[in-house]
């Protein structure tokens, strides 16, 4: 036998433990998640993502949120920001933001991905614990941001794939693998953000409640100064704070939130372009028309038309409450 067989035997291990790995992930998905599109799991704020084509760069808007890919990659657009995730990057929201999302994704190896809700409380019951051993800000926080995904947390979301697969582990065991999850990503390298979301003191905080103020209540009537004073802010640090986290001024942040509140109430629980606008806060349905096309590119009928088309889903019959926030593949 030659010198270097036994060598060669080991170095070959670990990419083959590597691909049994991701073979058991595909199978994971395919039983959770077996058509494209985002995948409620049994976990309240866990979903599972799923793309069998590559999808164009398009508006998009994400909840907070942990976004850890599992096959293929995503790149976004925010401002002059490019970030990418993928099976070495995860992706963390400590805002709700509107971006442009593009997908690379083929039938033979579809885009998979699991997103886990950023639970406010559950990092405020994490901070208090680590107060004692966290220091001062490492970095400037960011509304997003993608991070190297480190074995620690690789480890955590494979064992939350394999607990959701049946439903008593994902009732006992699933929850604290979520909160594993949040540890791991409120102490590793871009956890500041999160955090500083929390903390009213910074300028960062302050408009991450603004954010919130803002879905909370964007079929309201909402204007900047009462914002601004909400935050503590003249109009003009308000602006500009605001602008830092978004990329784009407050109401322009009102007006596309508003817009993919309508899509969702369009595509998922079947209302006309009227009716969803009236839902949103618009007084003119033209105008609502016209504004969707500018973001979106189609007018409202042929958006819903595509959307459809994408994730292969008949017009519902039943309407249901719309989501708090507007997620996407």
């Amino acid at each position: 036998m030659s010198p270097h067989s036994p060598q060669s035997s080991l170095s070959s291990a670990p990419s083959a433990d590597a691909h049994a790995a991701q073979q058991r992930l595909t199978e994971v998905f395919d039983m959770l998640a077996p058509k494209q599109g985002m995948t409620r799991s049994s976990l309240e704020g866990v979903n599972l993502m799923r793309a069998n084509t590559p999808m164009p760069r398009m508006p998009v808007m994400y909840e907070p949120s942990i976004v850890i890919v599992c096959q293929g990659r995503k790149r976004g657009y925010l401002g002059d920001q490019v970030f990418q995730y993928d099976a070495q990057q995860y992706l963390v929201l400590s805002v709700p933001l509107p971006f442009e999302c593009e997908t690379e994704a083929s039938p033979g190896e579809p885009f998979l991905g699991i997103s886990i809700r950023v639970d406010l409380t559950m990092v405020a019951e994490l901070l208090m614990a680590l107060n004692e051993t966290q220091g001062t800000a490492r970095n400037e926080p960011l509304g997003i941001y993608s991070t190297p995904l480190d074995p620690a947390l690789s480890s955590a979301v494979q064992r939350l794939l394999e607990a959701l697969m049946s439903p008593l582990d994902a009732r006992i065991l699933a929850p604290g693998i979520v909160r594993e999850i949040c540890y791991r990503v409120l102490t590793g390298e871009q956890g500041d953000a999160i955090r500083a979301a929390l903390t009213h003191q910074n300028h960062f905080g302050r408009i991450a409640k603004a954010l919130r103020r803002i879905h909370a209540d964007y079929h309201g009537a909402l204007d900047v100064d009462t914002l601004a004073a909400e935050a503590g802010m003249s109009l003009a640090v308000f602006h500009a704070q605001f602008k830092a986290v978004t990329a784009t001024s407050p109401m322009q942040y009102v007006k596309t939130t508003r817009l993919h509140h309508a899509r969702l109430l369009m595509v998922q629980d079947g209302l006309n372009a009227g009716a969803a606008a009236a839902r949103v806060g618009y007084e003119s349905a033209s105008q609502f028309s016209r504004e969707f096309k500018r973001l979106f590119g189609l007018s409202p009928v042929d958006e819903v038309k595509r959307m459809r088309a994408i994730y292969d889903s008949p017009p519902p019959r039943v309407v249901k409450p719309a989501a708090r926030y507007v997620t996407a593949v």
